[in-house]
């Protein structure tokens, strides 16, 4: 039975199609469109040129009013394979036939990721703001918050990640924003002088609960070599900076940074990530580690500092295990990133949600690139960026454990929240998009 994505439904609904637009519909729901909504659809697609065209939807309420499902518009960066275009997408019959005529990989599951990559370059993929249709699931089944989430690196689905991750890199190809080995230069790392080896970069607020945990999670490393722990304290005001206080009255490893009181706007966490990388404490290598989460063993900063020597990379980035706040492990348990490969790894970063933890960076490199100062997607940002120029080293077993507890700041998120952070990393994928085409350009 072919998949509803697979190469061959959009070779077949492309060779069925006339000189009307085409209607794709992307889940089982039953799709009722409302006032008009069809004809909307196909009104812009036809008015703008667009090569395909989507729009927000209604979802039935118990015993209420129908709920508004909005969506995001589609950036030129947006190549993730889990961007939302509703229920059902309307598509230009032309747009469609040439799309499907250079399709010579059969996907089963990539085949409508392939498709929508191939239209965005032959025509806009235009977002209409208005709720056109009702959507009406046929199950009340859902995926777990944590499996959804993590599904892109959920081994199970690795066979279709390997469809998408090849559909994403002839894309990239084809816009001339392939990053190649023979573009990736290995820095030295005995540049410079420091006052150790390694820092770990701790930026909190308000985390009175967990900050002693990660703290002395990170002060308990065994190494060959000195390091020391800042904490950037983005003022607290529920004891943190007390407990802070005390835990370095006793071990002069811990620095402490306060940054700027009100009224100076207060930094995201890039911003005291800036502050801890710059500062003249900061060690040859900075590592991160999460105010709210622990190293899961004593040798977590050893390995991290002799995958940099071993590989001579500018980041190194781990594995970690997703548990509840007291210790348990949570679906789908371990996140490696086990997909990056060195020669393709920065181009499937691009079509992926995250690089995994904990990062690490060569600090005279991340001083050069710099974090945003956002508080969501700057450790992405910065990856992507180094991820351009220099090499990454992985590590695959588990370093470290992020605990999720009803505290932290991606906790029971509002669609609002998660539209918002979408459309900023998606905004991100464009600009660094945009530089890969440059880069090559000049080369």
């Amino acid at each position: 039975m072919k998949s509803r994505f697979s190469t061959k439904t959009m070779k077949d609904l492309a060779a069925q199609a006339g000189r009307s637009p085409i209607f794709i519909h992307l889940s089982d729901d039953d799709v009722t469109f409302v006032n008009g909504g069809d004809h909307r659809l196909i009104q812009v697609l036809r008015e703008t040129g667009a090569a395909m065209v989507y729009s927000d939807f209604l979802t039935p309420a118990d015993g209420g009013d129908p709920l508004p499902h909005r969506l995001i518009d589609c950036q030129f960066g947006a190549i993730r394979d889990d961007f939302d275009f509703g229920r059902v997408v309307a598509v230009d019959p032309a747009m469609m036939r040439r799309a499907v005529e250079d399709m010579t990989d059969d996907f089963e599951a990539a085949g409508w990721y392939d498709l929508r990559l191939r239209l965005s370059r032959l025509g806009r993929i235009v977002h209409v703001p208005e709720t056109l249709y009702m959507a009406s699931p046929k199950a009340s089944v859902c995926a777990d918050e944590g499996e959804e989430q993590f599904r892109y690196v959920d081994p199970r689905n690795r066979s279709s990640q390997i469809e998408m991750e090849k559909a994403a890199t002839a894309h990239l190809k084809a816009l001339g924003a392939l990053v190649t080995p023979a573009g990736i230069t290995r820095p030295d790392l005995d540049e410079g002088s420091f006052p150790t080896e390694a820092s770990v970069i701790i930026p909190v607020r308000n985390r009175h609960r967990t900050i002693a945990d990660a703290v002395r999670s990170a002060l308990a490393q065994q190494t060959s070599f000195p390091f020391n722990v800042i904490v950037i304290d983005n003022r607290s005001t529920d004891g943190t900076s007390e407990i802070l206080a005390e835990i370095a009255a006793s071990d002069p490893r811990l620095k402490i940074i306060s940054t700027a009181p009100a009224p100076a706007p207060a930094p995201g966490i890039g911003g005291c990530w800036n502050l801890g990388i710059n500062s003249p404490d900061c060690g040859r290598f900075a590592v991160q580690l999460d105010s709210d989460d622990i190293y899961s063993r004593p040798d977590t900063l050893e390995m991290i500092v002799g995958k940099f020597r071993e590989t001579g990379a500018a980041m190194v980035i781990g594995s970690y295990m997703l548990t509840d706040f007291k210790g348990n492990p949570l679906p789908p348990g371990l996140i490696d990133h086990a997909e990056w490969t060195d020669d393709n790894g920065p181009n499937n970063a691009l079509r992926i949600n995250g690089l995994g933890a904990p990062r690490a960076f060569f600090t005279p490199v991340a001083r050069e690139i710099g974090f945003p100062d956002v508080s969501y997607g700057e450790d992405y940002s910065m990856g992507l960026a180094v991820s351009r120029r220099y090499p990454i080293g992985r590590i695959y077993e588990p370093l470290y454990s992020c605990r999720r507890w009803e505290g932290n700041s991606d906790h029971a998120l509002s669609p609002e929240r998660i539209n918002a952070n979408n459309t900023y990393k998606d905004r991100m994928r464009t600009l660094e998009l945009i530089s890969r085409q440059k880069l090559n350009h000049e080369s």
